[in-house]
């Protein structure tokens, strides 16, 4: 999943600028914004998304509140390359994820990790506990091709605000390879998040930045694309999901540590995480 926006780099402050890894003139064509589905999946012209202008505010001096939220241990964060996409019915992908309080090396080479990874799967966005790591991070690039666009990194990012208005949007998940479904998710939202420095800003996102950014920020709260899916279109998956189940228990041989067939319709918050 993605973000993506027009920069007017002048006018950025340089507390931004570490989160922004490469910036170059961003296509709205189809041929850039599929990836959100798949290589070889093209979007009507009703479903192209105009990028808007990103707003940004830096504020470099305010920090997070961490009280009363477990921080992620040097332990959490340990990994190794290469990483691998963790696909359901994975419990990693449920599980709770840590916020981040180290800005490190090991905590660049990650988010490098994870654009490595997530280019070579074809995709534009990519969230930790995705690759196995239990932590709030998330990286993304709207473009989907290295050394074009802008590579953006989230970290302990948290919704603001978040329009009324519902879309509805075919979307895909690295986590779920080949299933795509439409979702409805608001169509802009207001972000509040660290960069890889630890400086913190607010951003605002609309159209496909601001959907990208909803997946992603689902998965940090354990919560999965199938899980905002009305029942018809959920029932257009469901064989594809069971077959995920399968592969699992064959791979493991533990059974699935959840079944679309037996699960209870989990209620998720209309905007953001589980309510």
């Amino acid at each position: 999943m993605a973000f993506a926006s027009c920069l007017h780099s002048p006018c950025l402050p340089n507390a931004l600028l570490p989160v922004l890894r490469s910036c170059s003139a961003l296509s709205t064509s189809a041929s850039h914004l599929h990836r959100f589905c798949s290589p070889s999946r093209f979007f009507s012209s009703s479903n192209r998304f105009k990028l808007p202008l990103m707003q940004v505010q830096v504020q470099a001096k305010r920090r997070f509140s961490f009280k009363g939220e477990e921080i992620a241990s040097p332990a959490d964060l340990s990994f190794e390359a290469p990483l691998k996409i963790v696909e359901y019915p994975d419990p990693i992908l449920r599980a709770k994820n840590k916020l981040i309080g180290t800005f490190d090396d090991n905590l660049k080479n990650l988010a490098d990790e994870m654009f490595d990874v997530m280019y070579k799967t074809d995709g534009i966005g990519l969230s930790a506990p995705q690759v196995g790591i239990n932590v709030q991070l998330m990286v993304f690039n709207p473009v989907g091709e290295r050394g074009e666009g802008e590579e953006i990194v989230l970290v302990n990012p948290r919704v603001n605000k978040y329009s009324k208005k519902m879309v509805p949007f075919n979307e895909g998940c690295l986590s779920f390879p080949q299933i795509y479904a439409d979702v409805e998710r608001p169509e802009s939202v207001k972000i509040d998040a660290q960069d890889i420095t630890g400086a913190r800003f607010m951003i605002n996102l609309s159209g496909l930045p601001a959907r990208v950014f909803q997946h992603e920020f689902d998965h940090l709260q354990g919560t999965l694309f199938f899980d905002r899916m009305t029942e018809e279109v959920l029932d257009s998956i469901r064989a594809n999901l069971q077959d995920l189940e399968s592969k699992y228990e064959d791979r493991t041989g533990f059974p699935s540590p959840e079944r679309i067939e037996t699960r209870k319709r989990r209620k998720v918050a209309a905007g953001f995480g589980n309510s």
